[in-house]
C-alpha cells in the first residue's frame, strides 16, 4: 500500500533529476519561497507533468529527504561493513557521516536544514525515515556493548542523539580552506568518543 507522500510512477533517472533540481532551488531560495512552477521549469517539465509525479511540493520534499537518507545509509553501511571490528566500524561510520555532511551536496543541505518545513503526516514520515538511519548507529553502539568495550554507565540513546547532532553541526562551520581539515575533525571526534565512552 502506498504511503501518502510516496511518488507516483517516477522513474529512477527522472526521480534523481527532479529531486536534485528541487534540492538546488530549496537550498538557494528556501523551501517556502520555492514554487512548484519553478521546480517544473528547472526540470524542463510542464507543471502538470510534475504534478503527475508529485501531487504537492511537500511530497517532493519528503521524497528528497527519503533519497538523502538512502544515500546516507548506503554510505555508512559500505564504510562499516568493510571491517569486522565493532570499534573500527564506529570510527569509519563517523568519518563516513562527516564526509557526507560536508560534501556540499544540495540534497544533504536540504536534508539537514529543511525538514522543519514539514508538517503533519509528512513530518511524521520524515521522523520515521530519520529513525531508520539512526537505527544503524544504535546497532553499532549495541555491538560495542555486546563485546564489553562500551562503558556500562553510557546511555546509548543519548550518545547517539548528541553524537549525530554534533556531527551534523559540522556542516554549518566547516570550510575546505578553514583551520581544520576533515581528517583532523574526524580524528578529534573519534578521540573524544573513544576516551569518554569506551573502556581502556
Amino acid at each position: 500500500m502506498k504511503k501518502k507522500n510516496e511518488p507516483q510512477q517516477v522513474k529512477v533517472s527522472d526521480r534523481d533529476f527532479v529531486l536534485n533540481s528541487a534540492a538546488r532551488l530549496f537550498r538557494e531560495q528556501g523551501y517556502d519561497r520555492t514554487t512548484v512552477k519553478e521546480i517544473a521549469e528547472a526540470c524542463n517539465l510542464l507543471p502538470g507533468s510534475l504534478h503527475y509525479r508529485y501531487k504537492a511540493k511537500e511530497d517532493i520534499l519528503v521524497d528528497l529527504m527519503r533519497l538523502g537518507l538512502e544515500h546516507a545509509s548506503s554510505a555508512v553501511y559500505r564504510a562499516v561493513t568493510s571491517v569486522t571490528d565493532p570499534v573500527e566500524q564506529l570510527r569509519l561510520g563517523i568519518n563516513s557521516h562527516l564526509e557526507l555532511v560536508v560534501s556540499g551536496s544540495d540534497l544533504v543541505y536540504v536534508l539537514l536544514f529543511e525538514w522543519r518545513s514539514l508538517r503533519g503526516e509528512a513530518r511524521a514520515e520524515m521522523i520515521e525515515l530519520r529513525d531508520r538511519y539512526e537505527a544503524l548507529w544504535g546497532a553499532m553502539l549495541r555491538s560495542l556493548a555486546d563485546i564489553g568495550v562500551l562503558r556500562e554507565d553510557v546511555d546509548q540513546d543519548l550518545l547517539r542523539l548528541i553524537g549525530l547532532g554534533a556531527l551534523n553541526w559540522v556542516a554549518t562551520w566547516f570550510r575546505e580552506d578553514g583551520r581544520y581539515s576533515l581528517e583532523e575533525i574526524g580524528d578529534f571526534v573519534w578521540r573524544v568518543i573513544r576516551d569518554a565512552v569506551l573502556k581502556d
